[in-house]
C-alpha cells in the first residue's frame, strides 16, 4: 500500500534525539518505527504495552519528615540484618539499567 498520509507530531527535541539515535543503531527509520508502533496499536486494539504509574515509585528523601527518614533508614538496617536486599553496587547498577543512565 503507498504511503501517503502524514503525520505531524510535536514532542520532546531531547526524546526525539535519544529515541532516533537508538532507531539508527537498529537501522530503522523513525517514519518505520512509527509505521510499526501504529500496526501494533491496531494489532492489540489498544497501546501496545502498559500504561500505568509504576508501583515503586523514587523515595523523595527531601520531602520526608526526620521520624518518616529515620523509619526508612531502620527499616534498611533490618533488612541488612537479615541478609535481605542487595549490595549498593547492584542497587546503583539496576537504578542505571532502569532509567537509562
Amino acid at each position: 500500500m503507498a504511503k501517503t498520509a502524514n503525520l505531524y507530531a510535536r514532542i520532546e527535541p531531547d526524546v526525539k534525539a535519544q529515541a532516533e539515535s537508538i532507531l539508527t543503531s537498529l537501522g530503522i527509520p523513525a517514519s518505520n518505527a512509527i509505521n510499526m508502533f501504529y500496526k501494533q496499536i491496531i494489532l492489540q486494539r489498544g497501546i501496545p504495552f502498559d500504561v500505568k504509574i509504576p508501583q515503586h515509585s523514587v523515595l523523595d528523601a527531601s520531602k520526608l519528615t526526620e521520624e518518616q527518614m529515620d523509619a526508612e533508614l531502620e527499616k534498611g538496617y533490618v533488612q541488612m540484618l537479615n541478609g535481605e536486599g542487595e549490595s549498593a553496587k547492584d542497587a546503583f547498577s539496576s537504578i542505571r539499567k532502569e532509567y537509562n543512565l
